[in-house]
C-alpha cells in the first residue's frame, strides 16, 4: 500500500479497495494515530500510556449500564496487568487527580474506581480537536452510511474481544 505525497491518505489497490489488506492497513494507521494522541496526552499529564488506557477503561465503565463501576480487579483483568502493576498505575492516577477510589457502601471490601470530574474536563479540553475532527469526518456521510460504520466498529470490537480471549 502506498501513501500519496499529500499526507497519510492511502492509495488503495484499484482491484480491491475494500479488501482485507486495505482494511488492515487503514485500521493499523488509525490505531497508530490514536496511540500517538494518547501518548502525547499521557506525557502532558505526567502519566504512562498504560495509565491513559486505564483511564479510558474507567471512563467507559462509568458510561456502561450493565457492568457497574470499574473495580481494580476487573481493570487488571481487562488490561492484562499483574496486581502490582495495576496498583502502581492506580496510585499514579489517584496521585495525579485523575481517579478516586471509593469503597462500595454495601460491601466495604469492594473498591470502585471513578474518573474525577476535574480530570474529565482536562481530557475533554485536550481531546477537543479530535472531537472536532471526528465530527468533520462524520459530516461527509449520510445517516445510513454512519449506521453501517457504527455496525462495523461494533462488530470489529466484538471480534477483537474474541481474539483477546
Amino acid at each position: 500500500m502506498r501513501e500519496t505525497t499529500e499526507g497519510c491518505t492511502p492509495v488503495l489497490p484499484a482491484d480491491d479497495p475494500i479488501g482485507l489488506q486495505s482494511f488492515a492497513v487503514l485500521l493499523r494507521r488509525m490505531n497508530a494515530e490514536f496511540n500517538r494522541i494518547a501518548q502525547e496526552f499521557a506525557e502532558s499529564q505526567g502519566l504512562h500510556l498504560t495509565d491513559v488506557q486505564a483511564l479510558i477503561a474507567v471512563l467507559d465503565a462509568d458510561s456502561e449500564d450493565d457492568a457497574g463501576p470499574m473495580t481494580p480487579g476487573r481493570l487488571r483483568k481487562q488490561m492484562n496487568l499483574t496486581s502490582g502493576a495495576m496498583t502502581a498505575c492506580l496510585d499514579r492516577l489517584e496521585k495525579s487527580g485523575h481517579i478516586r477510589r471509593v469503597r462500595a457502601a454495601d460491601d466495604r471490601r469492594v473498591v470502585h474506581l471513578h474518573y474525577e470530574e476535574r480530570a474529565r474536563l482536562v481530557a475533554r479540553e485536550y481531546f477537543r480537536p479530535l472531537a472536532h475532527g471526528t465530527d468533520a469526518a462524520r459530516a461527509g456521510f449520510s445517516d445510513g452510511e454512519l449506521a453501517v460504520v457504527v455496525r462495523f466498529l461494533n462488530e470489529m470490537n466484538h471480534q477483537l474481544a474474541l481474539v483477546r480471549r
